[in-house]
């Protein structure tokens, strides 16, 4: 069923937020955003991202295109039963854990009004070491990749305030319709010049970064 007929919106089950801090991890000292908490208060979101909230590397993290990272829990219950443990909000290093929006319904290009805040898809989410130091498992990002569980990341158009309960409302897409399981198949299974990298390298709303690093395939 397609975003816009859906009859029950999607919901920000939670919203998550959490300022760098340096953590050991695996005999080293990592200065690190991923550990969020969840919020029950109103907060402010804006192009640079939500208040109180902050990433260590912002070479490979934040900035406009990557304003929100997103995660379905509608993933937790298949990772809780493959792992044999529970999972909380936040676990992925999301700031919202979302119900409803998954990778093969959700598209590059698409617009959500938020609360007052209207968001857009910029890209997939890519996992790095990180979320396996986290979650104590060395192999989570080959399962994230093989999965397709991604998570994503939102723009923001307009800013404004969200707060965890909040529905998403659809607005309209910008794009040819390429979906965030579709950008993983291109990163993760294909190589070389194929016809979805240059479909999805005909994505508008494609983050910048991520058009400069697939671009490279093209020669």
């Amino acid at each position: 069923m397609s975003i816009e007929t859906t009859a029950i919106l999607p919901e920000l089950l939670s919203l998550n937020t959490g300022m760098p801090v340096n953590v050991e991890w695996d005999g080293k000292t990592v200065f690190t955003g991923f550990i969020k908490k969840p919020v029950p208060h109103p907060v402010n979101i804006s192009s640079d991202g939500l208040e109180q909230d902050g990433q260590g590397d912002l070479k490979n993290h934040g900035g406009p295109d990557k304003a929100a990272c997103v995660y379905s829990a509608d993933h937790y219950l298949w990772w809780s039963e493959q792992m044999n443990r529970p999972f909380e909000a936040g676990a992925f290093g999301e700031n919202f854990t979302v119900s409803g929006l998954q990778e093969q319904n959700v598209r590059i290009g698409d617009v959500y009004r938020i609360g007052s805040a209207v968001v857009q898809v910029s890209q997939p989410r890519q996992p790095c070491f990180k979320l396996s130091a986290y979650l104590e498992r060395k192999e989570m990002i080959m399962r994230v990749r093989d999965t397709g569980y991604s998570g994503f990341y939102f723009r923001v158009l307009e800013p404004g305030q969200v707060t965890a309960g909040d529905r998403f409302e659809w607005i309209c897409h910008e794009g040819n319709g390429t979906t965030i399981a579709d950008c993983n198949q291109v990163l993760y299974h294909e190589r070389g010049d194929t016809p979805l990298l240059r479909q999805l390298l005909n994505e508008p709303a494609l983050a910048s970064s991520l058009h400069k690093h697939l671009s490279k395939r093209l020669g």
